[in-house]
């Protein structure tokens, strides 16, 4: 079974930046696929960014903002975000695809305010 553990949030300015940092542990030789997502206050789960074999895809709202990458060798995906906006603030959440399995963190509090 795979172990996710999110990092990296925090109270930032807009216009500034974060990295999120996602450390898998378990099995992680069974991951496909690495994403990120985030909820807001009031608001559902959405889609930030995912990552396979290489691939990236953003949702619209974060496109020329925001980098996914992943090392697997050191087990870790990251969320490199740039021209952060107050609309941004949310709980970020890591996933990864083991197997079935969809796999989540508990999530990291990101908050854009001056």
């Amino acid at each position: 079974q795979v172990q996710l553990v999110e990092s990296g949030g925090g109270l930032v300015q807009p216009g500034g930046s974060l990295r999120l940092s996602c450390a898998a542990s378990g099995s992680i030789f069974s991951i496909t696929a690495m994403g990120w997502y985030r909820q807001a206050p009031g608001k559902g789960r959405e889609l930030v960014a995912t990552i396979t074999d290489g691939f990236r895809n953003y949702a619209e709202s974060v496109k020329g903002r925001f980098l996914v990458s992943r090392n697997s060798a050191k087990n870790m995906a990251y969320l490199q975000m740039n021209s952060l906006k107050p609309e941004d603030t949310a709980v970020y959440y890591c996933n990864a695809m083991s197997g079935s399995l969809l796999v989540w963190g508990q999530g990291t509090q990101v908050t854009v305010s001056s």
